[in-house]
């Protein structure tokens, strides 16, 4: 088992108004972290900030983040009150289906805020981190999505699966320091971001169950992870021959 990141030490959310990086902020201040939320409106989570220094008795802080604004990453890293020792990164935008092959604005959009600004963020994080004295966590919430391109989502699948070869490059680079990088590779989850899609009951779940699978995952020092039971789904998937899949719609 890895060693956690002490509980002294922050995490920051990066894109924490996602449903999924809520459920995971929660999670980590129930176990004592002082929460670091960084989205693009700060004045707008007030009440969640007080919320959780109510309920888990721990510091919050709330902070401006844009990912796309890819040349402050660095300087918001710095700015921050005092350096994370875990960093979540759950920026992303899935899109509309009729953004595959459509507006050339609209994908540009969905590509670079699933993979450039994630990945940026990601770099500047790992530099921040680099100056630390123990265990630290770089955790990139990517998407099984990733696995194979699909012909409904194949925009948002090309830039997870190019977040993810990132973080496997990532997680070379830093193999002989103390930070852990672990990618995670959610398949359906009920949020915002899907509301009104026609989801496999049996195969989706909710933000706070995904949350809590993730932080234990940390605690094992999982490097790839995938919920129960994506990582089987995916082999399949993965596996099919290219003649075959493309007359497969899913």
């Amino acid at each position: 088992m890895t060693e956690m990141p002490s509980t002294s030490g922050a995490v920051l959310i990066l894109g924490a108004g996602s449903d999924i990086a809520t459920a995971l902020a929660r999670e980590f201040a129930k176990t004592g972290h002082p929460i670091q939320l960084a989205v693009r409106e700060p004045a707008n989570y007030e009440t969640l900030k007080s919320d959780f220094e109510v309920r888990y008795q721990v510091p919050v802080s709330l902070h401006r983040f844009d990912a796309l604004e890819i040349h402050h990453h660095g300087a918001f890293m710095a700015a921050l009150p005092s350096t994370p020792h875990v960093v979540v990164c759950a920026v992303g935008l899935l899109g509309e289906p009729g953004d595959q092959g459509g507006d050339s604005t609209k994908m540009d959009l969905i590509m670079r805020t699933n993979y450039v600004a994630p990945a940026l963020a990601m770099e500047a994080a790992a530099k921040a981190l680099a100056g630390i004295d123990g265990p630290t966590a770089l955790i990139g919430i990517s998407s099984v999505a990733g696995d194979r391109g699909r012909a409904t989502n194949y925009l948002y699948g090309s830039a997870k699966a190019g977040f993810t070869a990132f973080l496997s490059g990532l997680r070379q680079k830093l193999s002989s320091t103390q930070v852990l990088v672990m990618t995670v590779k959610p398949g359906f989850v009920r949020t915002r971001m899907t509301e009104g899609m026609a989801l496999p009951g049996m195969l989706t779940q909710t933000p706070e169950n995904l949350a809590r699978q993730v932080v234990a995952a940390l605690k094992r020092g999982r490097l790839v992870f995938y919920p129960f039971p994506w990582r089987y789904i995916m082999a399949i998937i993965k596996s099919l021959p290219e003649a075959l899949f493309m007359r497969i719609r899913f």
